[in-house]
């Protein structure tokens, strides 16, 4: 790997003598295999943008070659993918080609989904492959406030495919069934209501904040007043259908550009310049050459406090909270932590029947 430390853009005054160490392969893979969806949700930087010239510049599929051999570059390292960044997942043409293509190369895959085009065939065919994880977008407990933040009023859809895949996983390990809440002004008041109605149902129930992509920056949240690096420039790589890197998946119309791992390569991209230097500047403080990441807050993101109650680990951060199902906690280990450190030992041996 190069050493950067002697690059002609390092400022004198502010000497790059001890690197914070760079995993030789990112941990998450975050791939937008197909950059197509069905909703028009108003918070998503992408597709609750007016601006629908932008959209279409970065709508698209990655070829299926382009995407084995990037695969192929990473499955040494076995990070965990998201088959999606600003795409709906189960939308990807060739999904279960490209599931099958991650699994096979002993990856684990987490999707978020709004979960409205799920059926019994593709429910039975991730049970089959044992994906991971599957994450459904739901925000509200009513059809009204489902119509203000994602624009639809099927509730009872979403909610209906949530259980058909409980239902036919059964009893099996995985996939990892789990709903999120995105909390907005208009969803602010249910957030009780949609902890209650799902905690200790699913497996995990994780809440967040909006990000405001006017402000760059996540609402709600009370950062330390001493800035740190972020870890997701550490652990994390989004890949557009195209091929291009972001520096951050909040980069939805490509602000930021760190290279192509088609005209180059995952760890050529990885451990490249334009990373490099954004490592730089974020542990030396130089936030303003930085200007995506000047104004935002997701840094706090893994400052993590637990506590276990009811039958549940519950993980706070600035950022996310995370409800995990006690019982259930043997499908969360490995690279699908997603740079979450283990839970308990004894919880763990509990959820299995241990002790």
């Amino acid at each position: 790997m190069h050493d950067w430390t002697k690059a002609e853009w390092i400022d004198p005054t502010r000497p790059w003598t001890n690197p914070l160490p760079v995993p030789e392969f990112p941990e998450r893979l975050l791939v937008d295999f197909a950059t197509r969806c069905n909703l028009r949700c108003p918070m998503c930087p992408v597709w609750g943008s007016d601006d629908d010239r932008a959209i279409d510049e970065v709508k698209g599929i990655m070829d299926l070659e382009d995407a084995r051999r990037m695969l192929d570059q990473v499955m040494a390292g076995r990070p965990m993918v998201a088959p999606s960044v600003y795409g709906e997942p189960l939308l990807i043409p060739n999904l279960k080609e490209v599931f099958t293509e991650i699994k096979r190369r002993g990856m684990p895959i987490v999707a978020n989904t709004n979960g409205l085009t799920l059926t019994d065939d593709l429910a039975k065919f991730f049970v089959d492959l044992q994906v991971d994880s599957i994450m459904f977008s739901l925000d509200s407990v009513t059809k009204e406030t489902l119509q203000k933040v994602r624009g639809i009023d099927r509730l009872e859809k979403i909610e209906s495919n949530v259980f058909r895949l409980m239902r036919v996983r059964g009893d099996a390990e995985y996939p990892r069934v789990g709903v999120s809440f995105t909390i907005q002004p208009e969803n602010r008041h249910e957030l009780d209501a949609f902890i209650k109605r799902w905690v200790g149902v699913v497996d995990v129930v994780r809440t967040c904040p909006v990000f405001d992509t006017h402000e760059g920056t996540f609402t709600q949240i009370d950062a330390p007043a001493e800035r740190r690096p972020c870890p997701a420039i550490y652990k994390t790589m989004p890949v557009h259908n195209d091929g291009t890197v972001r520096l951050c998946c909040l980069d939805g119309f490509r602000a930021t550009a760190m290279g192509n791992i088609f005209e180059e390569s995952v760890p050529a991209v990885w451990h490249g310049e334009a990373l490099a230097k954004a490592r730089y500047y974020h542990e030396t403080g130089q936030w303003d050459k930085v200007p995506f990441c000047k104004p935002c807050n997701g840094w706090v993101q893994y400052d993590y406090e637990e506590e276990v109650r009811d039958g549940i680990l519950i993980r706070r951060s600035p950022q996310f909270t995370y409800y995990n199902k006690i019982d259930r906690l043997k499908n969360w280990r490995g690279s699908l932590l997603g740079g979450h450190k283990p839970p308990p030992e004894h919880l763990v041996e509990t959820s299995s029947g241990v002790l």
